[in-house]
Formats: C-alpha cells, sequence, structure tokens
C-alpha cells in the first residue's frame, strides 16, 4: 500500500499541469461545500443566539391562561387550582435533569407611577420580587454594589437590587448604591445594579413575529427592580402567582429542561383547562428559523454536488488515458507475475490519492472562501472539523469509485496484447 502510494505521487508530480486540471473539479466542489456548510453553522448560531441570547440557557417557566397569554394579576391573588410553590418545589426543579439553578418569583409590569426616586419614577417596567436564587437563574450578575443576603431575607430588610436602565432613568451618573426608592409608598435601600450575561444585553428583534415573542417575556421588559420575595406583602396587597426561572447546562437542553420544569410544576394545578404553566421554548423556535435557513441553502449543497460529479468523471478520464499510456508497463508486470488484484489496487490507490489531494486543497480554498464572505458580506460562519473530515473523506471516496472502471480495465488487460503497444 505505502509502495502504492509512493508511485502515485510520484506520478502526481511528474503531470503537475493534468493533475492538477484533473483535481480542479474536486477542488471547487469541496471548497464550495466547505464555504456553504460554515456560513449554515455561522447562521444558526446567530440565528440561536438572536432568540436566546449569547451567554445564558434560562428558560423561564410562567403561569399562562388559555391561548398561551401570560396570567394578568387581576386583584384577586393567587388564581384558583393554583398551589403556592414553597422550596421544596424548587428544589425539586433544580434537582430536574440538565438544571444547575432553579428559582421561584412573583413579578408585576407596567409599574408606572409606583416607583420613584425624589421626584423622577420610571415609565413601564417591571417590581420583581425574587429569592436568592434569582440572578444565577435568570441569567443576571451583579455590576455594581452586592447580592441580596441570607440576612436581608430572615430580616425582612427593604432592599432592592436595580438594572442599569433604572439607574439611568432616576440617577443619571451618580452612583445608586445607598439611595433609597419610594416603591409602593415604602422606601427601599439600592444595594446593587445587575445586568444580563449576554454580549449585548438586549434581546434583538428582526421583524413584527420576534416583537410579539418577546413581548411578554419578563426577561426582555426594561427597568427591572428587584427586592426580596418576602418584602411581596410589603408592597402589594395580594399574594402573586409565582413563576420560575431554570438554568439549562446547555443552551441545546433548553427545550427538555423547559418541558420537564413545566410537567413538574402543572402536577398540583387543578384547573388545567383555563390556566396553567408554560415554558418558553426559544430553543424550538430557534431550531424552526435554522431549518428555514438551511432547507433554503441544501439547493446550494446539491449545486456543489454536481461540480463534485463531474469532478469525479474528469478522475475517471484522466484515468482510463493513463491506462493507455501505461499499457506495456502493465503488460510487463503481468508478464513478470503481478495479479489483477495488485494491479487494480495500484490504479484505485493513484484515484484516491489524486481525490485526496484534491480534497484537501479544496477543504484550504473553502475555510478561506467562507472567511472572506464573512468579512465582504458581515455573515457568521463558523467551521464545522466534523464536514472537513467528511469532505476529504467524500473525496477518496470519489476516487475510488469513479477509478474502478479504469483499474478495472487496466488489471484485464492480456498481457502480450500489452506488450505489443506502441
Amino acid at each position: 500500500m505505502l509502495e502504492n502510494i509512493r508511485l502515485s505521487f510520484q506520478g502526481i508530480w511528474s503531470h503537475k499541469m493534468r493533475s492538477f486540471l484533473t483535481m480542479l473539479g474536486i477542488i471547487i466542489g469541496i471548497a464550495a461545500i466547505i464555504a456553504i456548510v460554515s456560513t449554515i453553522k455561522g447562521s444558526n448560531e446567530q440565528i440561536k443566539k438572536n432568540f436566546i441570547g449569547s451567554g445564558t440557557n434560562s428558560v423561564n417557566v410562567r403561569l399562562s391562561e388559555a391561548g398561551d397569554t401570560d396570567y394578568e394579576m387581576g386583584g384577586s391573588g393567587i388564581p384558583q387550582g393554583v398551589p403556592v410553590l414553597t422550596e421544596e418545589d424548587r428544589q425539586e426543579l433544580e434537582d430536574l435533569p440538565h438544571v444547575k439553578e432553579a428559582s421561584l418569583y412573583v413579578s408585576r409590569t407596567n409599574m408606572d407611577g409606583t416607583i420613584f426616586y425624589n421626584s423622577k419614577t420610571i415609565q413601564g417596567g417591571s417590581l420583581i420580587g425574587g429569592d436568592i436564587h434569582y440572578l444565577d437563574a435568570a441569567g443576571y450578575v451583579i455590576s455594581e454594589g452586592r447580592h441580596f443576603m441570607e440576612s436581608d431575607y430572615k430580616n425582612f430588610r427593604k432592599v432592592a437590587i436595580i438594572d442599569n436602565e433604572v439607574s439611568r432613568t432616576l440617577f443619571s451618573t451618580e452612583s445608586p448604591i445607598g439611595k433609597t426608592l419610594d416603591i409602593g409608598g415604602e422606601p427601599f435601600i439600592v444595594i446593587g445594579v445587575m445586568e444580563a450575561i449576554t454580549n449585548n444585553n438586549q434581546i434583538r428583534i428582526d421583524s413584527v413575529d420576534d416583537y410579539y415573542t418577546y413581548k411578554g417575556d419578563e426577561g426582555a421588559v426594561s427597568s427591572k427592580v428587584l427586592i426580596p420575595d418576602v418584602d411581596w406583602g410589603i408592597v402589594m396587597q395580594y399574594d402573586e402567582p409565582q413563576n420560575a426561572y431554570v438554568l439549562a447546562d446547555t443552551t441545546d437542553n433548553m427545550s427538555v429542561v423547559g418541558k420537564a420544569a413545566k410537567d413538574l410544576l402543572n402536577e398540583n394545578v387543578t384547573n388545567k383547562d383555563n390556566i396553567q404553566y408554560r415554558a418558553e421554548d426559544l430553543q424550538k423556535k430557534a431550531e424552526e428559523n435554522q431549518k428555514l435557513t438551511e432547507s433554503s441553502n441544501r439547493m446550494l449543497l446539491w449545486i456543489a454536488g454536481i461540480s463534485l460529479l463531474v469532478g469525479g468523471i474528469g478522475v475517471m478520464n484522466i484515468m482510463l488515458v493513463s491506462v493507455t499510456e501505461r499499457t506495456r508497463e502493465i503488460g510487463l508486470k503481468k508478464a513478470i507475475g503481478a495479479r489483477k488484484k495488485k494491479i487494480m489496487s495500484q490504479f484505485l490507490t493513484e484515484a484516491a490519492v489524486l481525490t485526496s489531494l484534491g480534497g484537501v486543497i479544496g477543504t484550504i480554498a473553502g475555510i478561506a472562501l467562507a472567511e472572506i464572505i464573512s468579512m465582504l458580506s458581515s455573515a457568521p460562519v463558523a467551521i464545522s472539523i466534523p464536514s472537513v473530515i467528511i469532505a476529504i473523506a467524500f473525496s477518496m471516496a470519489i476516487g475510488l469509485v469513479f477509478g474502478l472502471l479504469p483499474a478495472y480495465q487496466a488489471s484485464n488487460l492480456d498481457p502480450i496484447i500489452a506488450l505489443r503497444h506502441e
């Protein structure tokens, strides 16, 4: 085998231009496939980031009424048939497979005229009553100040953590730490500023459908004020229906985690016809958009595949020419005892080496082409190592398939006729 490979490289080098032109179809086809696959993979990753965010695997499990609309507080407290969630329920959520963290929280949106600092107030926004796990589970970090402590909950301290939007609106350029907010007529001391664990801290909305996807998402609402859930009754007159955040170990497991958390919380809901917990399956929405992108690019892959077919036919043609040129050589080898299998393996190896070399060159060209496309069009690309390996293996397979006929023809030459060939 090693001897056949050596002879193959020797033959390719002795006919450099002819070999390059033969490989050109393979090079173009492989380069096109690598570039297209890299663009598709990059686009899929960008779609996933646009829907889910680029730093957090949090899934929001919210109580919803019939029609998949978020349950709106109507002044009557927790709806009938929905149990109050406890620390044991939170622990069960955290014990689910692929869950790293879980949090229970309550919230109200559109808090106009409820939150003040001196004469300033925020418009819209949301007030959240969260447990000590909320920031980690929901995908936030403290950028200034401190987190809640166990003692804040034990002593019912009226403390608050705000986001950057609230900080800019109420405090402008001064530090909010230590300042006192008026929340529903109660004084709360600001102890920290939180920000989302994403590259841009904002969900990207490119269409009307995206807007309706996110308009009900508590995580997408600007101007958020977080207080300990034990202080909720101090500010509000009624208990609120509780929601949950669960943090998946990977982005790909968000759908599985969301479904498991939803099913767990719905086990004790007795009014399932009108109200139940639902998970925001952003992973599924991302996958649906990825399928649209892949289907639109699948035709490009088929077109690139045609060039591989043309390249394969070129390999077959040049190998047939090679058999004709080396007829006397084949006759001499058979005359001194070379078997059909040996002759056939030599020509198959030469065809496979020729196309494999074209595959390697095509892969390098494809990666370079993908990077050029990315620079010129700002389209995201992601090089897929499996696709590179498959491309090179596929190019070798083309050599074996299209080299089979010339190899068979060479192995079946009559040695006497071959020796007489001029």
